[in-house]
């Protein structure tokens, strides 16, 4: 699922605050949106980083303990 539409509409209610203000409808809908956002965002980059192995210069696998642990229950 893409970002983008929710993205291009938060972009546009943060240009409409700053030149003539949001009603009380609009300010829900802009904070809905960016609490829906942050969480698919974040979500995205929780699975990025998981999927990393980090590897010393020796070739030695050296990902911490906690995230092999974590990526292993997903």
């Amino acid at each position: 699922m893409t970002l983008e539409p929710e993205l291009k509409r938060i972009n546009e209610l943060a240009k409409k605050a700053k030149t003539e203000g949001l009603s009380k409808a609009e300010k829900e809908e802009q904070k809905m949106l960016r609490e829906r956002y942050l969480k698919r965002f974040r979500q995205a980059f929780e699975k990025q980083l998981l999927g990393l192995t980090v590897i010393d210069k020796k070739g030695n696998d050296v990902t911490p303990k906690k995230i092999k642990k974590k990526s292993l229950r997903q």
